[in-house]
């Protein structure tokens, strides 16, 4: 939704699931900006927090322009739970008694600021209106994590995710296909397959690897130190992800670098998933889109 009047500064992104929220911008760019496979944020602009008053300001804005049509609501830009805690709840509560109908509450949040933020603030931001929060797992092996400077262990993942469950918020977790590339792929998909299920999420959102411009890991794909997964590479770790996991978790593919969509809820649906990925295995790789380099 958009509203005249609203400030954005620099990149704002919002998950595909949001595509119908009131984007308020709450935070400017992201606290890490490390990730060898994101270009998002690189040229900038420098993180930092809006103003509790201007975020109310802003809200008050859309009630007045939206009404009560406003049922979810989606506060980018990178990373918004590093916000204090007591900021993000007051920003949370006065958007609740602001618009009459709105159902939900959303942020980007990475492992490390919800395991910094400990239980009983997690609790805190559910019990101030906060329903849901976008994590990026992207792999459950501690090499790739390393590899691509994500700045978390798989062993925080599980913290984090727990923690969010725990406290009673929904959780998106997000996996990265085909970020370990060829040398990785079984370690990649054996440990993100662990953490989730230790993790039981309400969702698991699949993305591929696309490389970007002017990112670390496009160097070490031309240099030949990372080598990119074929289509058919790919499918295989959608295959061995969706056998694997032992959760009660949907699965969307909900983005346009996969190759195919995959979709339902487990543990009901596995069968008609695995159904979904074997015909597209079938097919000849030339037929899926061909490799190349994102600009955003």
């Amino acid at each position: 939704m958009q509203v005249p009047g609203l400030k954005y500064e620099g990149p704002v992104y919002r998950p595909p699931s949001e595509a119908s929220s009131l984007l308020i911008q709450a935070t400017v760019g992201c606290p890490w900006n490390r990730c060898t496979f994101c270009m998002v944020y690189k040229k900038g602009p420098k993180f930092r927090i809006r103003p509790v008053e201007e975020i109310k300001m802003e809200i008050e804005i859309s009630a007045a322009f939206l009404g009560d049509r406003v049922r979810t609501l989606f506060f980018p830009s990178g990373n918004s739970i590093a916000i204090p805690t007591r900021e993000l709840a007051e920003m949370c509560r006065f958007a609740l008694e602001t618009f009459p109908r709105l159902e939900r509450i959303t942020v980007y949040g990475s492992s490390r600021f919800i395991v910094k933020k400990g239980l009983e603030e997690m609790k805190e931001l559910a019990d101030a209106g906060l329903s849901r929060i976008h994590v990026g797992l992207e792999s459950g092996d501690d090499v790739v994590l390393d590899r691509v400077r994500k700045g978390s262990t798989a062993a925080e993942q599980v913290e984090a995710g727990k923690m969010t469950m725990e406290a009673g918020i929904e959780l998106s977790e997000y996996v990265v296909l085909g970020l370990g590339g060829k040398g990785r792929t079984r370690e990649h998909i054996a440990g993100t397959v662990n953490v989730l299920n230790q993790i039981n999420p309400d969702f698991i959102r699949l993305r591929t690897f696309l490389p970007k411009v002017k990112t670390p890991i496009l160097k070490e794909i031309e240099s030949g130190e990372f080598e990119v997964l074929s289509p058919h590479e790919v499918l295989y770790e959608v295959r061995a992800l969706i056998e694997g996991l032992d959760v009660a978790s949907r699965v969307t593919s909900d983005h346009y670098t996969n190759y195919v969509g995959v979709g339902g809820q487990l543990p009901d649906e596995r069968d008609k998933m695995l159904a979904v990925v074997d015909e597209a295995l079938v097919r000849p790789e030339s037929s899926f889109r061909s490799l190349y380099v994102g600009t955003e």
